[in-house]
């Protein structure tokens, strides 16, 4: 039974703050609902016995791993101190495609940049800089993104209307290089 303690430690640290039910938990686990039971009280005795910041409760039917009420004023603190610092270059370029073509598509915003932008794409859901703003219709429904009103606050913008215009290349030279910005000789 010993053995099952660190796996249910993980089921808990996985399943966050939905927890897991008793019987969820036996399923997962492969085992009785009193074994699945004794785990969870056994996991729950550790973490008091190592005076640890967190703990294991049963709320509402749930199994679950939650902060100890003691470190409030520290969590407290946490959620009040500044913000991470500035948006990375790549979270820059994300947000403005995001910006001016919304609603877009993860895949779009890629198509314009030319590289992966999930990562950044979940960055900047995390910081509320973007949002889910609906399914496009076509195959697969993929999502649609767009920006969030703590955007606007963020870059001092009244409503997007005031983004500054995207600058007009009036015409691209034929001859353009991406590797020599001098006009091209010509060849023999």
């Amino acid at each position: 039974m010993v053995p099952l303690v660190a796996p249910l430690e993980a089921l808990l640290f996985a399943a966050g703050s939905e927890g897991l039910s008793t019987q969820s938990i036996a399923e997962i686990l492969e085992v009785p609902m009193d074994t699945a039971v004794e785990l969870c009280l056994a996991l729950q005795e550790s973490y008091e016995q190592r005076e640890s910041g967190l703990q294991v409760v049963e709320l509402a039917g749930a199994w679950q791993m939650v902060t100890r009420s003691d470190f409030a004023p520290y969590l407290q603190r946490m959620a009040t101190a500044p913000s991470a610092p500035g948006l990375s270059q790549a979270a820059l370029e994300v947000l403005a495609i995001v910006a001016y073509k919304q609603p877009i598509t993860r895949a779009q915003v890629e198509s314009v940049r030319g590289v992966q932008s999930d990562r950044v794409l979940q960055t900047l859901l995390h910081r509320q800089l973007v949002c889910e703003v609906g399914r496009q219709d076509s195959p697969g429904r993929p999502i649609l993104y767009g920006t969030t009103p703590f955007f606007l606050q963020t870059f001092g913008l009244p409503s997007l209307d005031h983004l500054p215009p995207v600058p007009v290349l009036d015409e691209i030279p034929e001859d353009l290089s991406l590797f020599h910005l001098t006009p091209s000789l010509p060849r023999d």
